[in-house]
């Protein structure tokens, strides 16, 4: 029997057990940085200071008067005395701060969310054995949890990746393409096997390393569904809106990501230039109108290699129509 609950059950314990706010536990949460330096020291960061974004872009040449400078980051910077007051990047939400890891330089990017959020249960499942060691699990790798429980608050500490999905360097091949679309396809399946809807995929939350390996970041709407054979849910905030949600209607939250899944190739092929009509066969039952007609992710992964065993290497190794 399908299993029905609205988008703001609350999934923790009961209200009899808790007097906490499922609304307030997975709202954003606005962290005073400053506040919290010293306990990032303890565990071998720091945040990005005002020194750091000026040697950032002295660095690379970028020897601007803060007046003429095209880099508002610089400009801000310029404009503060003191080298040793953090420096928040303008171009983040307030919830998501630059930093890098003391002991080898390593940039990373820390998330503050509230301690009894969704998010920090999903990611912290994903992050940890055995789901850590999975081969199928491409969550960004998290380096540190950093839980201050007097303030309801975990500050989660990822590796910086770029959104940049295409590198300037030069285009890539049809086989690297198809293997990046691989590695998300096969996340949702490790997320759906685990009964885990990540229910934002979206080109904005994948990332890359530029070695060939690509991660889901943002769980803030991701959902565990353990013991329920089909779940049910009301109300949709994700990127991208299938028709079912569209009309405000429960929906299956796995054919939600499978959906998603569909728009992200659609999405990707468009900003690479890629035209694959066998991509084109595999994602229409995907895009299916009505959620029960579209197939699990399971069987899209098993759709996906047998496409691409049959693909020639010729065409393979075709590089990238679109110029960086």
């Amino acid at each position: 029997m399908p299993e029905f609950w609205d988008s703001d059950d609350d999934f923790l314990p009961s209200a009899s057990d808790s007097s906490l706010d499922e609304d307030e536990v997975n709202t954003r949460v606005r962290p005073f940085w400053p506040a919290y330096i010293n306990i990032f020291k303890s565990r071998g960061f720091r945040l990005e200071t005002v020194r750091d974004v000026k040697e950032y872009y002295t660095s690379r040449g970028l020897y601007y008067t803060h007046q003429h400078s095209p880099f508002p980051d610089y400009s801000r910077a310029c404009k503060i005395a003191d080298d040793d007051v953090l420096c928040p990047d303008a171009g983040l939400p307030d919830n998501l701060f630059r930093g890098t890891r003391v002991l080898d330089g390593k940039k990373v990017i820390v998330k503050a969310t509230h301690i009894c959020s969704r998010e920090y249960d999903v990611i912290q499942l994903l992050s940890s054995p055995p789901l850590r060691d999975d081969p199928m699990n491409h969550t960004i790798p998290v380096l540190d949890f950093i839980e201050v429980p007097k303030d309801n608050l975990v500050f989660i500490v990822m590796e910086q990746w770029s959104s940049q999905l295409i590198a300037d360097e030069g285009p890539c091949c049809l086989r690297l393409f198809l293997a990046a679309l691989r590695q998300c396809l096969e996340h949702a399946a490790f997320m759906h096997k685990n009964s885990i809807a990540h229910l934002d995929i979206s080109l904005r939350n994948l990332l890359t390393d530029f070695q060939g390996h690509y991660a889901y970041i943002d769980y803030e709407l991701s959902r565990r569904f353990d013991g329920m054979d089909r779940p049910f849910i009301y109300g949709y905030r994700g990127t991208e809106v299938p028709p079912e949600c569209e009309r405000g209607e429960y929906y299956d939250p796995y054919k939600v990501d499978v959906w998603a899944l569909a728009v992200l190739i659609l999405r990707a092929c468009k900003l690479t230039g890629y035209h694959v009509p066998e991509l084109m066969h595999l994602i229409k039952p995907m895009l299916h109108e009505a959620p029960e007609h579209r197939p699990s992710i399971f069987a899209v992964l098993r759709a996906f290699d047998g496409m691409v065993s049959r693909i020639s290497d010729h065409r393979l190794w075709t590089k990238c129509p679109s110029s960086h």
